[in-house]
């Protein structure tokens, strides 16, 4: 990863966040791209993005067992929102930390 400089990380920090609120990672994407703290963000909310349609379509696929059905869409949202707030997190407190579990998949896109 390139050196990121304190203008750019104040600079990003206003929109990176939005890298992991799902869909809404087109909007840095499209915006601020070339901002490496912000495209750090959106490589990791990119990551978090493709993991959650992942682990939707596993869920679609268990649906027709009513418990179980539960216990996955529970699971979904929970690792979803805990890995979208610890992200939010990290791009306000201006922090590049790789999200826990899939954050070294994020390093895979080439944008």
């Amino acid at each position: 990863m390139e050196e990121i400089k304190k203008e750019q990380i104040e600079e990003g920090k206003s929109i990176a966040w939005l890298s992991y609120i799902l869909i809404l990672v087109l909007v840095p994407l499209l915006i601020q791209r070339e901002n490496p703290y912000t495209k750090f963000h959106i490589k990791q909310g990119l990551a978090l993005l493709v993991t959650w349609i992942i682990l939707y379509i596993i869920g679609l696929i268990f649906n027709f067992i009513p418990i179980l059905r539960v216990i996955i869409w529970f699971c979904v949202w929970a690792f979803t929102i805990v890995l979208a707030v610890i992200g939010i997190i990290n791009s306000l407190n201006g922090k590049t930390e790789k999200l826990p579990i899939i954050g070294d998949f994020a390093d895979k896109f080439n944008i």
